[in-house]
């Protein structure tokens, strides 16, 4: 449990610190073009523009550090209840709310710190609550279930963005945080693990769901980024990668809390959804960000 946690943990500071550091880097692109050179006819970022965002060394950086995150999240996802192991690694929204105010020159109100001192009482009763996790087998249906359900996602987030332009931000934070939330369930039922069989791990299709939901929810949420706030998509990402997975666990995968403490782990994901809900709604009224300053041009 501890390992678990530790790793769970690392994975939230890696998620955090890298959605920070691509926010900062697909600004910075925005200001660097012409304003109307990257957008569809319907206001939401095109192909061109995403691909410039991720050219910037923030960016990049912030692309390794997901990367890493990715490693250390499935890890624990192999080693916590899901509701535990996801809910954890969704408290990246904390790391990405403090360093935005430093390196967006984002303005957080009383009330969205708040809701971030909720979101993290809320990490202490469900690790205080959580027992054992599941095991890692499911039907084979399910894990066609998976991949089909993990490609409807990010085919509706795509088409969503494109004809919904800026007002698309939130629901594409929330599409992104249900592909995340797939590959979570995907990399604990994932077949040819333990012990190694390398056959069944490539005929799996949970691996092509993860795969799919990794870099499908990678580009949602650097669009979400891109045209909406901040902490709003992340917090919208948190819920999205939080409920299903942790409800799946429970009823499908055998995931339980501690003897006697399933109400204390109810109170803790109830709350830990409830603080990141509201961080989305007052990053998007109260705490506004302060504006860009415009590029400097040279020579």
């Amino acid at each position: 449990m501890l390992i678990g946690m530790l790793t769970a943990v690392a994975a939230s500071l890696c998620y955090g610190t890298g959605s920070v550091l691509q926010a900062v880097g697909s600004r910075r692109a925005a200001r660097m073009s012409p304003a109307a050179a990257g957008v569809t006819a319907h206001g939401g970022p095109n192909l061109t523009s995403t691909a410039q965002a991720a050219m910037t060394w923030e960016f990049i950086v912030g692309t390794i550090l997901d990367f890493v995150g990715f490693g250390l999240g499935a890890l624990a996802a192999r080693l916590l209840p899901l509701f535990l192991s996801q809910t954890v690694i969704s408290a990246n929204l904390v790391i990405t709310a403090v360093l935005s105010v430093k390196m967006l020159g984002i303005r957080l109100s009383r009330k969205e710190w708040t809701s971030i001192g909720v979101v993290c009482a809320a990490l202490v009763l469900l690790a205080t609550a959580a027992g054992h996790e599941g095991g890692h087998h499911a039907a084979m249906a399910t894990h066609w279930w998976l991949l089909a359900v993990t490609l409807l996602i990010i085919v509706g987030g795509t088409a969503a963005v494109r004809f919904l332009g800026a007002r698309a931000a939130i629901l594409a934070g929330l599409l992104s945080g249900l592909a995340f939330g797939a590959l979570g369930v995907g990399v604990r039922i994932l077949d040819g693990i333990d012990p190694f069989d390398l056959g069944m791990l490539v005929t799996d299709p949970a691996l092509y769901a993860i795969l799919v939901a990794g870099v499908g929810g990678m580009y949602l949420h650097t669009v979400a980024l891109q045209i909406g706030s901040v902490n709003g998509a992340t917090a919208a990402l948190v819920v999205g990668e939080t409920v299903l997975p942790g409800a799946i666990g429970v009823l499908w995968l055998g995931d339980a809390s501690r003897p006697g403490l399933a109400w204390l782990a109810v109170a803790g994901f109830v709350l830990a959804v409830t603080g990141a809900v509201a961080v989305a709604w007052y990053g998007n009224h109260d705490g506004a960000e302060t504006p860009a300053e415009e590029p400097v041009p040279v020579g």
